[in-house]
């Protein structure tokens, strides 16, 4: 089984490609969803979290404002945070693949947005980057409810920069050309990510099995 990582810096596209995948029949793992889902009232994050950071959740889980006011500028209650939240979300994605697995999928997308940022190629076979020209990026982000200029750049200041990720990916996406494009393209991709030598996981089935019989 392929795993093809699908990355992209802020308002490149990602999503939407993410979805055209999903319309050609390619499961999708959807990193941010699974955030939430962690986050939801019942799931593994919750009573962690409110034990490191009391006062982050209520009757509907965790509070994403009252945490981030507890991580904002505090580089060592972030460091806190990713201790307790990225291992949950690996399992989730653990999970996502072992049912794409038993499935028989033949490929299969993980689309994570801090990619790069996070040594995330190194768990997939191959990284598309989505992109697109600077000014267009940024005219997408400003139009979203909420954002400013000084938002953007602040996101931006935390993300690999675009002319990197594209230097560093497999294949790329230009997401400025239009939905039908963008879809062409995507459509296109697809036998050669297919052709792609699948390596992650049957290295990571094989040390769950051991890790499995060990227990």
């Amino acid at each position: 089984m392929v795993i093809v990582g699908l990355t992209g810096s802020i308002g490149m596209g990602k999503s939407e490609t993410a979805r055209m995948f999903r319309e050609l029949g390619v499961r999708v793992y959807d990193a941010d969803a699974a955030v939430h889902r962690i986050y939801e009232a019942g799931g593994p994050a919750v009573a962690p979290l409110e034990a490191a950071f009391p006062g982050v959740s209520d009757e509907n889980g965790v509070n994403r404002d009252e945490l981030s006011k507890h991580v904002l500028n505090n580089p060592d209650a972030m460091k806190k945070l990713e201790t307790i939240v990225h291992p949950l979300v690996a399992q989730e994605q653990i999970n996502f693949l072992r049912d794409a697995a038993a499935a028989g999928e033949a490929i299969v997308v993980v689309d994570v947005p801090l990619l790069y940022e996070t040594g995330g190629e190194a768990r997939v076979d191959c990284v598309v980057v989505v992109s697109a020209p600077y000014e267009l990026q940024k005219q997408r982000v400003l139009e979203r409810p909420g954002m400013t200029a000084e938002k953007f750049d602040a996101i931006l200041a935390k993300q690999v920069p675009d002319a990197e990720k594209r230097a560093r990916a497999d294949f790329i996406i230009e997401s400025d050309k239009g939905l039908d494009a963008a879809f062409a393209q995507v459509k296109a991709l697809l036998p050669k990510l297919k052709a792609c030598r699948a390596q992650v996981w049957a290295q990571t089935e094989a040390r769950l099995r051991a890790a499995e019989k060990e227990t």
